[in-house]
């Protein structure tokens, strides 16, 4: 299986806006993870997979790609703290943290679906400075730094900056979501949100990783974006991406968004009143 071309180190590509060295550091951390992913994913009917919970999984890839990002990062940034979905939280200066999501989309990998993602933010104070989200096989990074904007690296292609779409009619949006599966949510409720949201909009996609849904809505593939029960590690790249692309992020209420909150809602600007009121 054609899994990507590999990549040892941040691409050699003209910029529209300079890299800083943070962004340099995380881009590296990512394609180093990535290596194994891209490796194992050729392989997959061969991984050890083991359950933690229903419609829950995890393998040696999400160890493994986790393991990589926390080491390649502590070499430059000894003092950092880490936030990681497999290996938990490593106090650091009280100050930065890494927010990481070494394989956001596990079931697809597992199920030899190529859409998954590595995700990884800087959180400095309490707020998202830098975040960059890497799909390995399609090949694409994105990224953004606070104030600088966001930008998507294509293979064979300068980098371009990132814009959230024009729509303001829902009926003219695509709008990407997260479904419940086994063990998470209140179906009933969010099936009347998912009827709602079909009842006014072009199309509704379920690609099943959160932090490429954000990247898309800054991309401006999708119009809007909702989900219910996400954790820190799944949107807090994805989150400064659309924010700096131009979009707007709240909960499902229309009100301001924290990491942890119970839903988010991703738009661009001309649907964000709309998209709260269907879902309300």
């Amino acid at each position: 299986m054609n899994v990507g071309r590999e990549r040892s180190g941040p691409p050699e590509r003209k910029s529209l806006a300079p890299r800083s060295a943070t962004i340099t550091v995380m881009i590296r951390a990512v394609f180093a993870a990535a290596k194994s992913l891209k490796r194992d994913f050729g392989e997959v009917e061969h991984l050890q997979v083991s359950e933690k919970g229903p419609g829950d999984f995890v393998s040696r890839a999400d160890v493994q790609a986790e393991r990589v990002l926390r080491a390649e990062l502590a070499r430059t940034r000894p003092d950092y703290g880490f936030l990681g979905e497999e290996g938990g939280e490593t106090k650091g200066d009280g100050r930065n943290r890494w927010i990481a999501d070494p394989l956001d989309g596990t079931t697809n990998f597992l199920h030899g679906v190529p859409h998954f993602a590595i995700s990884l933010a800087l959180e400095r104070e309490g707020e998202i400075i830098a975040g960059v989200i890497y799909q390995p096989i399609s090949d694409e990074l994105f990224w953004a730094e606070k104030g600088n904007g966001a930008f998507i690296d294509t293979p064979n292609a300068r980098s371009r900056r990132l814009r959230v779409s024009g729509r303001k009619e829902p009926a003219r949006a695509l709008v990407g979501t997260g479904i419940p599966h086994i063990g998470r949510g209140d179906h009933p409720a969010y099936l009347r949100k998912l009827e709602a949201v079909m009842g006014r909009t072009a199309g509704i996609r379920r690609w099943g990783a959160a932090s490429l849904d954000l990247a898309f809505v800054a991309a401006g593939r999708y119009d809007a974006f909702f989900e219910y029960g996400l954790a820190p590690w799944d949107v807090a790249a994805g989150l400064l991406l659309v924010r700096e692309a131009g979009g707007m992020v709240s909960d499902v209420a229309g009100h301001p968004y924290a990491l942890g909150a119970s839903s988010i809602l991703a738009t661009n600007a001309g649907l964000r009143e709309a998209m709260v009121e269907i879902l309300a």
